[in-house]
């Protein structure tokens, strides 16, 4: 921070840095929900302080990053605790298209642009679910350097560690993602791969379905104790085929619907028009190794049909 050289900070240039706060928050923390309210902090830390102070700030868009990701560290740190007492599995919040965006925020009103987030390789689900396994400081000198282009010298200010401790941190993270070898089919593949899965569970076809499915395939659902949605991970393509066929018979008129989920091609499954499921793949080698199936009514509220609150 610097000495007052500026006049005071104008709105436009604070409120203008709010969708790069949220892009932010939503990839330290994998969720929507959680992102909208450290943005909500970082803003109301802002506009507690003096004016004299406000005004001191050299880069309000610097200082709000800082604050930003100081909270979102503070955030994983506490969330890892909830989610050892979430019911089932924790998925990340997965996201539509933003030509579908509808979701409200949790006070009512229309969704903000500012609040919708990029989807770029940095939000497809696979890469998400690598992130949570990061320790905090892991995920957010990872995405602080390698995601946004921050320099280590800035993320040391924020992670509370030296510039070289920053350096490791980010390397240690990178390796992670190396070692999950994330998807990287081309969107045309994964659209065709995705719409023969689709046909294949109308069809009720299991041995389609198991042809479809890595050998080792796993499925994870995310009901969080709000729906019904299986505990544990399902485990192989068979396993995974009759359970989907067991799915499709307990919910008849159930609509499966091709739709772009955090920026690759998924699927939504909606029920007399409302969103109960949204599922994201992971693919290696022309076949589905991972399916998240996000149930949970609670991070589905972007999505078009989403149950009302």
């Amino acid at each position: 921070m610097s000495t007052p050289t500026d006049p005071e900070p104008s709105l436009s240039t604070v409120v203008g840095e709010r969708r790069h706060l949220i892009n932010l928050a939503y990839r330290l923390l994998g969720s929507l929900t959680e992102a909208e309210d450290a943005v909500q902090e970082t803003y109301a830390r802002w506009y507690a302080m003096p004016r004299r102070r406000q005004e001191a700030v050299e880069s309000p868009g610097a200082w709000l990053t800082t604050v930003a990701g100081r909270i979102c560290l503070d955030q994983l740190g506490s969330a890892r605790v909830r989610r050892e007492r979430y019911v089932g599995a924790w998925v990340p919040e997965p996201l539509p298209d933003r030509t579908e965006w509808t979701g409200a925020p949790a006070g009512g009103g229309t969704a903000d642009p500012a609040d919708r987030v990029t989807l770029d390789e940095s939000v497809h689900m696979a890469f998400l679910v690598v992130l949570e396994s990061m320790t905090p400081a892991e995920r957010v000198a990872f995405v602080l350097h390698d995601v946004f282009r921050y320099p280590f010298a800035e993320i040391a200010g924020i992670v509370g560690r030296t510039p070289a401790a920053c350096r490791q941190l980010a390397s240690s993270a990178r390796r992670r993602v190396r070692a999950a070898r994330a998807s990287s089919a081309p969107d045309a593949e994964q659209a065709g791969l995705v719409r023969r899965f689709k046909e294949a569970w109308e069809a009720q076809d299991i041995a389609a379905l198991v042809g479809l499915l890595d050998p080792g395939a796993t499925m994870v659902a995310d009901g969080g104790g709000l729906v019904g949605a299986v505990l544990r991970p399902v485990e192989g393509s068979e396993r995974i085929a009759q359970y989907l066929i067991h799915i499709a018979g307990k919910a008849p008129g159930l609509t499966l619907l091709e739709r772009t989920v955090n920026g690759r091609p998924g699927l939504v499954a909606q029920h007399t028009g409302v969103t109960v499921t949204v599922a994201a793949f992971g693919l290696t080698d022309g076949r589905i190794t991972h399916i998240w199936a996000v149930r949970n009514p609670e991070k589905l509220r972007p999505w078009p049909g989403h149950e009302p609150d």
